[in-house]
């Protein structure tokens, strides 16, 4: 990042490391870089590192905000140049500015099933388990033990639920199970199936 260096008696070598965005130097400790000198106003100047460089700003300082000598309100800042705020001198040794964006492992996601010989798909995670259960939301999937299981409160129904994404599973390769008929309809269908017979008989 930028950086500029104190060049002053008691002050040698105090390094001011710019953060992206505004930095303002004064003498106030509420300042983001404290200068404590009679001649450095309570808030001095701003300086405003972007990917274009560095702007300095003079914030109505007592006395004054100079840049290799010359007097400013607003300039830019060059390698090399010495930022003169009161009597205190700074190198400015450069001004980049890195933008980092950091990279993430992902460590969440398992590696690809695996067939095996026998053309049995292989659980991620267990590669001895074959893949009996596939997520409803994520598609991934897994074994028998790779599954969690919840119970709630008060109920004997257990939730099969995803270790990725906590959706609910299902079994692979079962189709939705018919829903169970009730006694009524199985006896109606019963007694349906009788008179079919009869009338059939009686012709």
């Amino acid at each position: 990042m930028a950086r500029l260096v104190v060049k002053a008696v008691g002050l040698e070598n105090k390094v001011i490391e710019l953060k992206l965005g505004s930095n303002v130097i004064g003498r106030s400790p509420d300042s983001d870089f404290q200068i404590s000198h009679p001649t450095v106003s309570t808030l001095h100047c701003q300086l405003i590192l972007s990917e274009n460089g560095v702007r300095v700003r003079d914030l109505e300082s007592t006395n004054g905000s100079f840049l290799d000598g010359a007097p400013f309100r607003e300039d830019s800042l060059q390698p090399g140049q010495t930022l003169r705020l009161g009597d205190i001198d700074l190198l400015v040794e450069n001004i980049d500015c890195h933008v980092a964006i950091p990279k993430f492992a992902n460590t969440e996601l398992p590696a690809p099933p695996v067939v095996s010989r026998e053309g049995e798909m292989l659980c991620p995670r267990h590669p001895f388990s074959a893949v009996t259960f596939q997520c409803t939301a994520c598609k991934e999937v897994m074994c028998g033990t790779c599954v969690h299981r919840l119970r709630r409160k008060g109920s004997k129904n257990v939730l099969l639920l995803c270790p990725i994404c906590s959706h609910a599973v299902k079994l692979i390769g079962q189709a939705d199970k018919p829903k169970k008929r009730g006694l009524f309809a199985r006896v109606g269908e019963t007694v349906k199936l009788k008179l079919t017979r009869t009338m059939n008989v009686d012709k």
